[in-house]
């Protein structure tokens, strides 16, 4: 038995020090957890440092988003999310008049929309870092066969996002984090940088291949450093096995957890 406090105690303590670093977006957030995904890697990153939550939610826009603050962000909450992400824009982006105009969002709406995203957060937590993701580009020539190999014939004949536009909704994304002061990822910059990017990153020309997962990881990972969340720097949440004395293994607990 560990003395002077009852082991509970401390476990409950201890998961309340816990950070959770919480990934809010749309399906490329949902996807996150497969394998090879960003946020896998990032779980795997801050293991026994912090809790990562996914909660992704696919063909989702911003418009759609504001209705899920209250639950995901209830405000007094005890212990709000450390880090946020926020990565939206790829299906407010969707053209007017094509296939996936049900989801399409106005830029000026977009932007707004993340505005009120940030501030909610903010409200919940005056040190939570909260972190915007612009939406990535887009392969049209990928969009297009991969439609084709879903339905044949009965496919879209114009893509229904165009890389320009996405280019629109990210400029506009890393704007307004400059407006707020907040930090920001331009993925849809990122990722062309890279010759072939289309297929080294896209795997249906907007959704992520392992490659442009990898990307997204490293870039979260750069600008979590660059804030104050650095998992190396991050305690872990108990003893290493290392620091534990088998015939005394009370002694490393008491140390740790007092």
């Amino acid at each position: 038995m560990i003395e002077n406090k009852p082991f509970q105690t401390i476990v409950t303590h201890l998961l309340k020090m816990r950070p959770q670093i919480l990934l809010f977006g749309d399906s490329i957030t949902e996807q996150s957890f497969r394998t090879g995904g960003w946020g896998a890697s990032l779980a795997d990153t801050y293991s026994r440092k912090a809790d990562v939550l996914v909660r992704g939610y696919g063909g989702y826009n911003t418009r759609w988003a504001l209705f899920l603050l209250q639950h995901l962000f209830p405000l007094g909450a005890v212990k709000p999310p450390a880090a946020t992400t926020i990565f939206f824009g790829a299906n407010d982006a969707a053209l007017l008049g094509r296939t996936s105009e049900r989801q399409h969002v106005p830029v000026e709406e977009y932007k707004e929309n993340i505005r009120r995203i940030v501030n909610h957060l903010k409200e919940c937590s005056s040190t939570m870092l909260v972190v915007l993701i612009a939406p990535p580009p887009v392969d049209e020539e990928g969009r297009m066969k991969f439609a084709r190999s879903m339905y044949g014939d009965k496919a879209m004949k114009l893509p229904e996002r165009t890389n320009e536009m996405a280019g629109v909704y990210a400029n506009q994304c890393v704007e307004l984090a400059k407006e707020m002061g907040i930090r920001s990822i331009n993925l849809w910059s990122k990722m062309q940088e890279t010759e072939g990017w289309g297929k080294k990153y896209l795997s249906d020309g907007l959704h992520l291949t392992p490659e442009g997962n990898g990307v997204v990881f490293q870039e979260v990972i750069r600008v979590f450093n660059e804030a104050w969340l650095s998992a190396a720097e991050m305690p872990y949440d108990f003893p290493h096995h290392s620091e534990i004395d088998g015939k005394n293994p009370e002694k490393a607990f008491q140390q740790k957890c007092l």
